[in-house]
């Protein structure tokens, strides 16, 4: 698993690194951010401890002056680390998608058949963007959390050494109860993406299929198998829930038990002069700062385990390989033999196929010749084997045994690019492509003109 995991981000930081730079300045950014805040309880403190009881308005002013600016300073510096984290994050996500989307497209069907289209499908829409959330929410926190915390810990210190232990208990706590509950749902959250998949796959197979689901009156059957993995998902995402549920409510507890220690002691300090009631508010405000990054880095680490679980099966497609090696350009003076060499347009020779998996051959030892001018009809019943017939022709598959030659030569001898432009394929269900019927009319022939288009019509 290990070496899976380092795969995979080897393979993301090989997409993220083209925009290091974006990388490097988000996270500063956030980080500048983060000290402004720390800041903030100190300014607090003081306007605590000398405007109000001196009653000084223009010390309440400049002070409440320099926390506008902080404030303002701390909203830009987050709104740019937000643009570049964005930027990073969507820019990759678009260099993998169009990579993943060229790979789909070099598979052969026999690795498509296997995978599934709607895997694919998957992998190429949901998993990559829950990937471009999980960097974006990584350059944002990943670095600010926990700079935060240790922040928090260590101004705590400079209030009140004495008062600032209790923080000493509070957060070790805050991170054992948080990290037991990541480490408990952490598996659970990757089961129900699973069944979420699952659940995706049956839909699309009974949308793609409804024809065949009704005309064997399967519909009550399809509805029962469907009802009990909807509710196999609802139970696994309400067990996930409640279980996270308890992370808020358990956290708020510890801090505010926290707070009343340090009220508790800090009053006493108060008492006896050691330790100013700004003081004690500051550090209350750092315990309150802990609690909302700790929560804040929960929620980032359940995010970055769903982008690693889409990132592994994102890299799963990349590591499939095409059965179908293509050999690539025809060297210079070489050509793919033509009509004027007396040859057959098309012969098997002892073909025989099996699809992937399942071990039985659906062709078997089939020889035959098509001379040009002629026609060749290829009869039999559905299922007979006629459609994979004809996919071998342009390497759709490859043969299992034997072998197809157009014009005399192999095809698995011919470049696949000026072997499917010898080919023409009409399938016997009719799929058009998103746009207009001009557009789909130019799949043949971009330059096609309306006269063209006509004729074909």
């Amino acid at each position: 698993m290990e070496g899976i995991t380092g795969y995979s981000m080897k393979r993301l930081l090989s997409y993220l690194g083209k925009y290091k730079i974006l990388a490097v300045l988000a996270p500063a950014f956030k980080m500048l951010e983060a000290v402004f805040e720390l800041i903030i309880p100190l300014i607090v403190a003081e306007m605590i401890d000398k405007g109000i009881p001196s009653e000084d308005g223009g010390v309440i002013i400049r002070l409440g002056i320099i926390m506008v600016i902080l404030g303002i300073v701390g909203f830009i510096c987050a709104v740019t680390a937000q643009y570049f984290s964005a930027k990073a994050a969507v820019c990759t996500a678009r260099d993998m998608r169009l990579d993943l989307f060229r790979h789909i497209q070099s598979l052969s069907h026999r690795e498509i058949d296997s995978t599934g289209t709607a895997t694919l499908i998957t992998r190429a829409t949901n998993d990559i963007t829950k990937v471009q959330n999980g960097i974006n929410m990584f350059l944002r926190l990943f670095l600010r959390s926990p700079f935060i915390v240790a922040g928090a810990v260590i101004m705590a210190f400079t209030v009140d050494s004495s008062t600032a232990r209790i923080f000493l208990i509070v957060v070790p706590l805050l991170f054992a109860v948080t990290f037991f509950i990541l480490l408990k749902t952490m598996p659970m959250h990757r089961q129900v993406q699973d069944k979420t998949d699952d659940l995706l796959l049956q839909t699309r197979e009974n949308l793609s299929g409804v024809r065949v689901v009704r005309a064997f009156n399967r519909e009550d059957e399809e509805y029962q198998t469907f009802r009990e993995n909807a509710s196999a998902l609802s139970r696994e995402q309400l067990k996930t829930g409640f279980i996270s549920s308890l992370l808020n409510p358990l956290t708020l507890v510890i801090v505010d038990l926290g707070i009343v220690f340090i009220l508790k002691a800090g009053g006493a300090r108060v008492d006896t002069g050691l330790l100013s009631r700004g003081q004690v508010v500051a550090l209350v405000n750092y315990m309150s700062q802990i609690l909302v990054e700790l929560i804040k880095f929960s929620n980032l680490v359940i995010l970055l385990s769903r982008a690693m679980a889409s990132l592994k099966r994102i890299c799963s497609v990349f590591d499939i390989r095409s059965s179908i090696k293509d050999p690539g350009n025809v060297p210079a003076g070489n050509s793919i033999p033509g009509h004027s060499d007396g040859l057959p347009v098309l012969s098997f020779r002892n073909v025989s196929f099996a699809y992937a998996g399942s071990g039985k051959e659906v062709l078997s030892d089939i020889s035959f010749s098509a001379m040009p001018g002629g026609t060749l009809g290829v009869i039999g019943g559905t299922g007979s084997g006629k459609t994979t017939l004809i996919s071998l022709i342009p390497r759709f598959y490859d043969v299992s045994e034997g072998s197809v030659s157009v014009y005399g030569t192999d095809v698995r001898d011919i470049p696949l690019r000026q072997l499917r432009e010898l080919v023409a394929v009409v399938p016997q269900k009719s799929a058009l492509i998103s746009g207009t019927v001009r557009s789909n009319m130019q799949w043949g022939d971009p330059e096609a003109d309306d006269e063209t288009i006509r004729s074909a019509l």
